[in-house]
């Protein structure tokens, strides 16, 4: 697969808000009403287009259970992108949030881009956490949000798109460079390919390279 640029991603929040419905929905773009619970992590990749580059994005699916965050934690470091998800009709979803950002802090290395999102709209009835709060708590927090639907799938591309456009702002105005340890971004086989192709015009316009 031909692509610029690897970004890595990671879904957090607690067990059972749709996390890897979300990841399926983006990266399948298919529902399914019933879904083992995530034990440690699992893992989606998705080709998408930014300007004039093609981005894959590694998107890691955390698991939510105390019991996993250990393994979970380790996914923190190296990571671009997060995607921090509560589920809009479990309230302690939401009161967690303050929880896994301070995970985020302790474990990340610090120049992760999160989107909050507030998942399972088609469960409207049954609301318990309204868009103005979750609105709220991201602008506190310096961050993007959107209400989702893992099922009718609203939202859900927007919502990696953003995350994968915060990242790309960061990389071209090169407030993180690819291939360092950590930054969570690699340069793929398309744009290695350009570089030498650039590196050996350079050499052919200057007689050589010796």
């Amino acid at each position: 697969m031909s692509f610029d640029y690897l970004f890595k991603f990671i879904i957090i929040g607690d067990s059972a808000v749709g996390k890897s419905c979300l990841l399926l929905q983006f990266t399948d773009h298919r529902f399914v009403t019933t879904h083992d619970l995530t034990l440690g992590c699992e893992f989606g990749a998705q080709l998408v287009q930014i300007e004039e580059h093609k981005i894959k994005l590694q998107i890691w699916d955390t698991a939510g259970q105390e019991t996993f965050r250990s393994i979970t934690r380790n996914y923190y470091r190296g990571s671009a992108g997060a995607l921090l998800v509560y589920d809009i009709t479990r309230r302690e979803t939401f009161n967690h949030l303050n929880d896994w950002l301070k995970e985020t802090t302790n474990y990340s290395n610090g120049k992760l881009d999160i989107i909050l999102v507030g998942n399972k709209t088609d469960l409207l009835e049954n609301r318990a956490v309204s868009y103005e709060e979750g609105e709220e708590f991201a602008k506190e927090h310096g961050m993007k949000f959107l209400e989702t639907s893992a099922k009718t799938a609203l939202n859900v591309e927007q919502a990696f798109m953003a995350t994968a456009k915060l990242v790309y702002s960061k990389l071209i105005n090169q407030e993180i460079l690819p291939d360092q340890e950590d930054s969570g971004i690699k340069s793929g086989p398309s744009k290695n390919i350009k570089l030498q192709e650039q590196t050996k015009k350079k050499n052919e316009n200057s007689g050589g390279c010796c």
